[in-house]
């Protein structure tokens, strides 16, 4: 494992059973990696966020939204971090399902580290290049075209450097708000912080 995959990553970790969250902090937090854990899959929803890049740990049976549930509801909301299943309901029919719903890979518990070690590394390289690559200038205006009416308006604010207080006075809108609406677009836009947004744009007419 390079040290380039723990810098900037996160591993997000969804499993109703606290004994195995901490566990897997620990155990990957010993090997470099910086964790975050939910207890629900309805705590991570409310928590996503698509930046840093990395993966989760999902498990399949938990109180309320499933792993399988939050699966395919993160589908349907184009979240396309990485999903490995690690669970100790395991059988062919469920993994298969999973893997065709997308999943990147499908462990048994109690888990392997080695296995689970190489099955991270993999999942978190094809997030961090997902993340790293730029789009054409043809694409960026298509991006831009496909956003609400509102993250448009946030975008050529911030293009023209304002912050997000300034934003949320000349909107009339909760400084937290236009964070989320930012988020969104830095996400649809493949960048993580403002010198990316900045360059990516330069030239862009808004």
């Amino acid at each position: 494992m390079t040290q380039k995959l723990t810098d900037g990553t996160l591993i997000r970790i969804v499993d109703d059973d606290e004994e195995v969250r901490d566990a897997l902090s620990f155990m990957l937090g010993c090997k470099g990696w910086k964790t975050v854990a939910y207890a629900t899959a309805e705590d991570f929803l409310k928590g996503y966020s698509s930046v840093p890049p990395g993966c989760v740990l999902l498990d399949i049976r938990m109180p309320g939204m499933s792993g399988l549930e939050l699966q395919a509801r993160m589908k349907e909301m184009k979240l396309t971090l990485p999903i490995i299943f690690v669970t100790g309901h395991a059988d062919v029919p469920t993994a298969v399902r999973t893997l065709k719903m997308g999943a990147f890979d499908f462990l048994e518990k109690p888990v392997d580290a080695a296995a689970l070690t190489t099955a991270i590394e993999a999942a978190v390289s094809i997030s961090v290049a997902e993340a790293s690559g730029s789009l054409s200038g043809d694409a960026i205006i298509a991006v831009i075209d496909e956003m609400s009416p509102r993250e448009r308006e946030i975008t050529c604010l911030l293009a023209k450097g304002l912050s997000n207080r300034d934003i949320a006075e000349h909107l009339s809108l909760a400084e937290r708000t236009v964070q989320g609406h930012r988020n969104n677009i830095y996400h649809k836009l493949r960048v993580h912080n403002l010198k990316q947004f900045t360059e990516l744009l330069d030239g862009i007419s808004l």
